[in-house]
């Protein structure tokens, strides 16, 4: 498809909802504010509003089929609901962002502090500093919104608890199921010690980012692969397993 059309969709949609009521700034985010999507990626939007005035069943209104859920419909914390639509060919993803909340957590970023949320499709949950990520990442296609630069005590405190949150994962994996031969489960530890630690690496570096797909490859974490590729349920393989992958991921110092 001709670059120009989709800057006119981007355009267009951006537009609408910065339109719908209670919305104060529209964003574009993922591979399509990267530069590197392809043609078949999908749209992520984010409108960002204050106050109870923004209601998602006005997204109705902009003609796109799909499933819209309520504020708080993903459960809450930040990722506190969304819609998942088609606009003509296109797949659109729309995330509800309260500017409240975001104000909070990119304060709190600041100070150092965050917390760790569960979200489906994470394995190692998500930490609330990601909307201070949404807003270094995105493309602003509608309002005003900070553009923030990683904190340093951030870096600090983000990769000293990541890091920590790998050791401990790994630990338990090698007491209660490394031992006892149980081989999903310790490789499912393993796998979400390599997102906790390369969440660790990338905040050491402060670098955003703001999901897992690309999270091992851009921490250079990607030979943990080596280690769950062929793995038995012999108590010895697994042990050696989770050792070497504490090495990787869980230097010294």
């Amino acid at each position: 498809m001709p670059v120009g059309a989709d800057e006119s969709f981007c355009a267009e949609a951006g537009g609408r909802l910065a339109g719908l009521p209670g919305v104060r700034a529209v964003t574009l985010g993922g591979s399509r504010a990267a530069g590197t999507a392809g043609p078949d990626s999908d749209w992520d939007f984010a409108v960002y509003y204050r106050g109870p005035g923004f209601d998602p069943g006005s997204l109705r209104s902009l003609g796109w089929p799909g499933k819209i859920f309520p504020v708080g419909g993903w459960g809450g914390g930040v990722f506190n609901g969304g819609a998942w639509l088609t606009a003509g060919h296109r797949r659109v993803d729309v995330h509800y962002r309260d500017l409240d909340n975001v104000e909070h957590h990119l304060a709190e970023a600041e100070a150092g502090h965050f917390g760790i949320e569960r979200l489906l499709f994470h394995l190692a949950g998500i930490p609330t500093y990601i909307v201070a990520a949404e807003l270094a990442l995105n493309e602003v296609l509608s309002g005003d919104l900070p553009r923030p630069a990683y904190p340093a005590a951030l870096r600090q405190a983000a990769m000293a608890r990541w890091r920590g949150e790998a050791r401990a994962t790994l630990g338990y994996a090698r007491a209660a199921h490394a031992s006892r031969g149980h081989l999903a489960d310790t490789a499912g530890a393993i796998a979400v010690a390599a997102c906790q630690g390369a969440h660790a690496v990338l905040a050491a570096r402060g670098q955003w980012i703001t999901n897992e797909k690309t999270l091992i490859d851009r921490a250079g974490l990607r030979d943990i692969d080596q280690i769950l590729a062929g793995l038995s349920a012999e108590p010895g393989d697994l042990l050696s397993a989770v050792d070497q992958a504490a090495a990787i991921l869980c230097p010294a110092g």
